[in-house]
């Protein structure tokens, strides 16, 4: 911190000291006197601190040592002394400045680690290990909030990302268990009678759905001249790679649920009659009502060619999203990558998956909400080849949930022999 600002803040805190001193003498008139000049005080600090924080780029401090600027202290631009968040600015240049510490086998800069301890702080996120510290079951440093929410729209912006389409509950615990009533809406109460006695009803029939969140992560090797770049070149490089490689792991995860649900039943498509009975018949119409159709390329290719008796596709564009295709006109078509949903294959044909069903109802993704990261330069043959390996992992469960809101429909297409 600037030598003008250090007077400054310390002038403001005598300031704060002496109005506590005149509270407690009863002499209020005297302490809001004094209270209005804090405020200006405190203006004037965090317009100096501003200014000094664009003038030094990426936020180094200016003393030569590439550390970012230190955090607002609490009471800086707030009268009462309450913290003040760090800007997302200074939360992504101290975990870059960690970042490099750690390369040379050192903790975090003292003022990047109060900067990344602050914000986790301020927002309820210190739920493992300590920014900075080599603390938690793991070690490593917690990806800031501002850092891991960007992460989640990058994974959440692309169109096959299934996290999107289930129902996710953020979880601050490791395991836990919720409790859920099945068929609770086709379960009626009965008529009663004016006068008369409430009817007891039947137990009504509980599931348990247990999770346990699991750890899952990789090492993405990166040149030292990447981390010789800018913070904010740095930190665009490594949430595009976390939020795809943390994309295709959900993606596995439910797909897999999905499985679970649907289990050794499978319905044929050959027709479009075929889709009218998982639509019309096999579905409960409550879960109809908010389905969609999850398919891969191939399978995407085989419904857009089908035409109804009247000559007309049976996929058309969703009116009210032209990038959208629906099925009939009203269920969603989601279109995976034939490498994310795999096809099967068989003698001389090759079989489609088909889902159809409301995932937020079928499966549950428990979200920790806990990006971490590891750094080594001597793993394997990374010393030799010069790069650095940063270790990630992401932290979540998926679970099946209620087994009848999701179908699975196979589309069986012959191949050459």
């Amino acid at each position: 911190m600037k030598k003008n600002l250090k007077k400054l803040l310390d002038a403001i805190n005598a300031r704060k000291a002496k109005i506590k001193t005149l509270v407690e003498n009863d002499q209020l008139d005297e302490a809001e006197a004094e209270k209005k000049l804090l405020a200006a005080d405190q203006k004037k600090f965090n317009l100096l601190y501003d200014l000094d924080e664009d003038a030094n780029g990426d936020g180094d401090d200016g003393d030569g040592d590439g550390v970012p600027g230190a955090v607002k202290p609490a009471g800086a631009g707030d009268p009462d002394g309450d913290p003040v968040a760090p800007t997302a600015k200074q939360v992504g240049n101290a975990l870059v400045a960690a970042i490099r510490a750690r390369l040379k086998g050192k903790k975090a800069p003292a003022e990047a680690a109060a900067i990344l301890k602050r914000d986790a702080e301020l927002r309820a996120e210190m739920v493992e290990g300590t920014p900075g510290e080599d603390e938690g079951e793991d070690g490593g440093l917690t990806v800031p909030q501002d850092i891991s929410t960007q992460i989640n729209e990058l994974r959440r912006a692309a169109a096959d990302n299934l996290e999107n389409y289930v129902n996710v509950e953020n979880v601050s615990t490791k395991t836990g268990s919720r409790v859920i009533e099945i068929d609770a809406d086709s379960t009626e109460w009965p008529e009663i009678e004016e006068g008369d006695d409430f009817q007891e009803q039947d137990t009504p029939k509980l599931k348990t759905i247990s999770y346990k969140i699991k750890k899952f992560g990789g090492i993405l090797k990166v040149t030292a001249e990447l981390l010789e770049d800018t913070a904010e070149n740095i930190l665009a490089y490594l949430k595009k790679w976390i939020a795809k490689k943390s994309r295709a792991t959900r993606n596995a995860k439910i797909l897999a649920a999905m499985k679970t649900c649907v289990g050794d039943t499978s319905y044929a498509i050959e027709s479009i009659d075929d889709l009218k009975d998982i639509f019309n018949i096999v579905l409960d119409p409550a879960i109809a009502q908010g389905a969609a159709v999850y398919t891969n390329q191939t399978g995407f290719n085989f419904l857009d060619k089908l035409k109804d008796k009247d000559g007309n596709y049976i996929i058309q564009p969703d009116p009210t999203q032209k990038t959208k295709k629906l099925l009939f006109g009203e269920y969603p078509i989601i279109k995976l990558s034939n490498k994310v949903l795999k096809n099967e294959t068989g003698d001389n044909a090759t079989v489609v998956p088909v889902y159809c069903g409301d995932l937020k109802e079928a499966v549950t993704l428990f979200d920790r909400k806990v990006i971490s990261l590891d750094i080594s330069t001597t793993a394997g043959d990374l010393w030799v080849k010069d790069k650095t390996g940063l270790k990630v992992r992401d932290r979540f469960d998926v679970q099946p949930v209620d087994t009848a809101a999701v179908v699975l429909g196979k589309i069986t297409i012959a191949t050459a022999g």
